[in-house]
């Protein structure tokens, strides 16, 4: 046999397309339901099995355990999930990843790929051209379906078939007839060739080829499937490298998981495929074994292959299932907290290896957002604290002010950074409208931030002039920073949920309130302007607090608006 640098290529390419396809079939998926993967991940809170679940479906739906599982690492470290929840999520995801398999041996093996590949792109080619986003992104999932089965069919014509090439087997025999060492031979093959792919179904679907061309037995291709499930939990563990020590121990669960189930599916290995053979002839009366080597034999073993690895991921999440409190503390024993900076959750760690999964991508925004909301909550509390209460430790709360203020810059840029990321990926027209309104959020939230420190200048001012205001000034100050406080309240409450639920009569209701008390207020400051009750500059300083303050409270409706949809 002769194989050329030319054939090589070919065998890349049609890897290449195969992975091509997969990708335009997730991007669809991601348009056609993303706001219900982010709800469906939202509601990850109850118990751990609803992880599971809800790990099945998102990677049914996104055909990419790996991208379920960054996803995973990243909401563990913005807060969304806890380890526990992780935990389910990451169980689930290794049983959806198995659906890409099944859908590989039963059409790509059963039916000729190219020309349901040339029908399908020929069906749905007109609605790319349609007006309507949803017809649009069904036309190209099911051309992403195509392409992938394309890949398929020609990876099966780029890999040669053994019978003409039996010499090829004098160069693999010491690997294959090794015993166990074969298998541990093969599980670091699977291991390698998922790493190399970045795809543990692009992988799969090349295991199966190879199978099916008779390069490798069925016990040699179920050893390949399990180093591919260990192998699909680096990507996951390289995006936390540089996150905090939350995501790090949901990546380290996932190792350990699939590590674990490989180690005792390797020892069991053959009395298990033996057990497969005995249900397969025994239920569906099959005529072949797994153990066989005549073309029949390997065709239908494509099918027995996506069982095996169906069935191995089930019972793995069966037994390690009731072990996740023990996983839980042992974790973090193993990745303890070293200091303060490990339990931040900050965007500047989201921000690396998430971008598979853009459309769920948001709801890590989402929630930096709210993390904003709390920074704004403690400069508002503390600025009245500062002015009202007389505090003992008045240095202290201006230092923490300004250091509030220059953390909302950095926030704002992350933030900005992350979502302009984001936008450069093809998102559909409802989270590209989310992804301009967040962009708006964060400007306005930064705008607050700046004003607060701005009263806190002013503040020191007073200070250092001695300006002392009077107690009914004061007192209508207090009154006024308090319900532009209250605006702030209703601010975090609103980020907290789904994009365009937000009720805006109420918060429209206190702006109502605030716009109609900080013209009361003024009209108080020019009395006692003309009645002299205190001086020009105390003056000036009493009505720059009350301008500032009103313009909190504009930038603060600018968000709730945009939470409604309406801005």
């Amino acid at each position: 046999m002769t194989y050329t640098i030319l054939d090589f290529l070919q065998l890349i390419g049609s890897l290449g397309l195969f992975i091509y396809g997969m990708k335009i079939m997730s991007d669809a998926l991601q348009k056609l339901a993303g706001e219900k993967l982010r709800s469906l991940l939202r509601s990850v809170t109850s118990t751990t099995f609803s992880g599971v679940l809800s790990g099945f479906l998102t990677t049914a739906l996104v055909q990419s355990s790996s991208a379920t599982t960054v996803m995973v690492v990243s909401f563990v470290n913005a807060g969304i999930l806890t380890l526990s929840e992780s935990m389910g999520v990451v169980m689930g995801a290794n049983i959806g990843t198995t659906i890409t398999a099944w859908m590989i041996a039963i059409v790509g093996f059963k039916f000729e790929s190219t020309t349901i590949a040339l029908i399908l792109t020929g069906l749905v080619f007109p609605l790319l051209f349609s007006r309507k986003a949803a017809f649009q992104n069904i036309a190209s999932f099911i051309i992403g379906f195509a392409v992938l089965f394309l890949g398929l069919s020609l990876l099966q014509h780029t890999i040669p078939n053994i019978e003409n090439n039996t010499q090829i087997l004098d160069y693999f025999d010491p690997f294959i007839n090794s015993g166990f060492l074969s298998t541990l031979f093969f599980i670091a093959a699977g291991i390698i060739l998922t790493i190399i792919l970045q795809s543990s179904s692009a992988s799969m679907a090349f295991t199966m080829v190879i199978l099916a061309q008779g390069w490798i037995t069925f016990p040699l291709a179920a050893a390949m499937v399990l180093g591919e499930n260990i192998g699909t939990t680096v990507t996951a563990n390289i995006a936390s490298s540089i996150a905090n020590v939350h995501s790090k121990r949901a990546a380290r669960f996932h190792f350990f998981f699939n590590f674990l189930g490989v180690i005792w599916m390797a020892l069991l290995l053959m009395p298990f495929i033996k057990g497969l053979d005995f249900v397969l002839s025994e239920t569906f009366s099959a005529s072949y074994s797994l153990f066989d080597s005549n073309p029949e034999s390997r065709q239908n073993a494509t099918i027995a292959l996506a069982l095996f690895h169906t069935a191995f991921n089930v019972i793995n999440t069966v037994f390690l299932f009731p072990l996740i409190p023990l996983f839980d503390r042992l974790l973090i024993r193993i990745q303890p907290t070293k200091d303060a900076s490990d339990e931040e959750f900050r965007l500047q760690y989201i921000s690396s290896g998430v971008m598979s999964t853009p459309e769920l991508s948001l709801e890590e925004a989402q929630k930096e957002l709210q993390n904003f909301g709390k920074v704004l909550d403690k400069m508002g509390y503390s600025f009245s604290a500062l002015l009202f209460d007389n505090p003992k430790n008045k240095k202290n709360i201006i230092d923490k002010l300004k250091k509030r203020e220059e953390i909302t810059d950095d926030l704002e840029l992350e933030i900005v950074n992350y979502l302009t990321k984001v936008s450069e990926f093809d998102l559909s027209f409802a989270s590209s409208k989310i992804v301009r309104n967040m962009l708006s959020i964060a400007n306005d939230m930064e705008r607050v931030a700046d004003i607060y420190y701005q009263m806190t200048r002013n503040y020191e001012r007073m200070q250092k002039h001695n300006i002392k205001l009077p107690e009914d000034a004061m007192q209508e100050l207090r009154e006024f920073l308090d319900l532009v406080y209250s605006a702030l309240k209703k601010v975090r409450k609103n980020l907290n949920l789904p994009f365009n639920e937000v009720d805006i009569n109420e918060a429209q209701e206190l702006e109502d309130q605030i716009n109609k008390m900080h013209k009361d207020l003024k009209r108080n400051h020019y009395n006692r302007l003309e009645k002299n009750i205190y001086s020009p500059r105390a003056g000036v300083i009493y009505l720059d607090y009350l301008n500032r303050a009103e313009k909190i409270a504009d930038h603060l409706i600018n968000v709730d608006e945009a939470m409604a949809g309406v801005k």
